[in-house]
């Protein structure tokens, strides 16, 4: 899968794409939560919560960890 720039949801949307927008995003931000070491990693990056775009660098780090989504 591209490293690339994506909008939170859009992400949220490949890695759970039979739930609902609202419900992935939930999911997906439950999983960044739970995920305390990538957490960290993220937010070394300037990443925060409240942001609605992850950057490559980002994205990667979260490919690292979650696994790339199906597509």
């Amino acid at each position: 899968m591209q490293t690339r720039a994506y909008q939170k949801g859009e992400l949220a949307a490949l890695y759970y794409p039979w739930c609902s927008q609202r419900q992935s995003l939930r999911r997906f931000r439950e999983d960044l939560e739970l995920a305390s070491e990538l957490n960290m990693r993220l937010r070394q990056t300037g990443w925060r919560p409240s942001r609605r775009v992850f950057t490559p660098l980002q994205v990667r780090l979260i490919f690292e960890t979650l696994g790339e989504p199906l597509e």
